[in-house]
């Protein structure tokens, strides 16, 4: 249960660091820390449109299911900003900023997390999610992540 208590400053776009959280995971379990860590967010009172989810190796079925309708429709979802969305590391330029990011290291060569990292802190407004191996993850971010 969130205690009640004075709401976080709005602190402008440019000017703060977004907050980092690990959840230290395996590949194989980043994805389902990564659903479980937007599960929360939910719950705790987020708007699912404030949610980005970007993966590093096989996509989230999500992404997978709605690609199969085509690029259009599924960055149009994106642009519509009201749903969380699911994105490939490779298109995190791609994808506009939101509140949170998450990130689920569930794969793929260490040089796609080396990219996608930076990337999601840059596109995360208040909160990085990153669900994966901490070395790894910790290698690419700083140490003491």
């Amino acid at each position: 249960m969130v205690k009640p208590g004075p709401s976080a400053p709005v602190a402008p776009a440019a000017a703060s660091t977004p907050q980092i959280q690990l959840i230290p995971a395996s590949a194989q379990g980043a994805l389902d820390a990564a659903e479980e860590a937007v599960d929360l967010l939910l719950e705790s009172g987020r708007s699912p449109g404030e949610v980005l989810v970007i993966t590093t190796g096989e996509p989230h079925p999500w992404a997978a299911h709605e690609l199969s309708f085509g690029e259009t429709a599924y960055w149009a979802q994106h642009d519509a900003g009201d749903d969380v969305f699911y994105a490939d590391a490779s298109a995190v330029a791609r994808a506009a900023s939101r509140p949170v990011v998450v990130v689920a290291v569930n794969g793929g060569p260490d040089s796609v997390a080396a990219t996608a990292l930076p990337q999601a802190l840059g596109r995360a407004g208040a909160l990085l999610i990153v669900c994966g191996d901490p070395q790894q993850i910790n290698s690419v971010l700083g140490a003491g992540v």
